[in-house]
């Protein structure tokens, strides 16, 4: 993949860089957000990384003139203003993900991957199917093998975000900021408990597990290899 990593802080931008090309993407730098504007509408990159808070162009005006050109590239903000209304401000500016600082790499690299595999944010299907389990959100119901799932409504935002990205890998941080709104865990293991129940309901009983844990990381709903 080629990647475009928009920070005027040296050695965060090489941190990230350093990280995407070990793991064999490649990787152009900008220092500020003019320079990143004009790489990101004359280059073809996969995915674009920016810091919000850059002298000249913020990654807020890096991101909204994009889009006014028409560019689609996915772009990971990254920023230090944690609040709710931060992070809605930069998804709504036009922004794919939004992460908190300070990261760890692996949940940034995460992240990346799942918003370059991932349908356009604008594609909400009603329907999802992986293997013998079928998701009908508008009906909201779910029924694996013919059988309807007894699902709470939070088990059932749950199961829809982890099928809509179905073989890729979904962060704990990812499903707590799109279910409840959060960017950390206020009880340490709220994620982990509702998964827990979810994978009563959903695996227990068939003929194979479809919710797996991607240690480090988050979860995956895949059929078997």
């Amino acid at each position: 993949m080629r990647m475009l990593i928009i920070d005027d802080d040296g050695r965060a931008r090489a941190f990230v860089a350093e990280g995407l090309r070990q793991q064999g993407h490649t990787v152009d730098e900008a220092q500020d957000g003019d320079t990143g504007l004009h790489m990101a509408v004359d280059g073809a990159y996969d995915a674009i990384v920016a810091d919000r808070m850059m002298p000249g162009l913020s990654g807020l005006e890096v991101v909204q003139a994009m889009r006014a050109a028409g560019l689609k590239t996915p772009v990971l903000m990254l920023t230090a203003l944690g609040s709710v209304d931060d992070r809605v401000a930069g998804l709504n500016a036009g922004a794919d993900d939004y992460l908190i600082k300070p990261f760890a790499f692996s949940e940034l690299s995460a992240r990346l991957q799942a918003l370059i595999r991932r349908p356009p944010l604008a594609d909400h299907s009603a329907r999802h199917v992986v293997g013998d389990l079928e998701i009908d959100v508008v009906a909201h119901r779910a029924v694996r093998a013919g059988e309807v799932l007894d699902l709470t409504p939070h088990e059932f935002k749950l199961l829809e975000r982890l099928a809509r990205n179905a073989g890729q890998a979904v962060t704990r941080t990812m499903l707590l900021e799109s279910l409840w709104g959060f960017h950390f865990d206020p009880r340490a293991n709220l994620i982990d408990a509702h998964v827990s129940r979810l994978r009563a309901k959903v695996d227990r009983g068939f003929d194979y597990d479809l919710i797996h844990t991607i240690r480090g990381v988050g979860y995956v709903l895949k059929t078997p290899d």
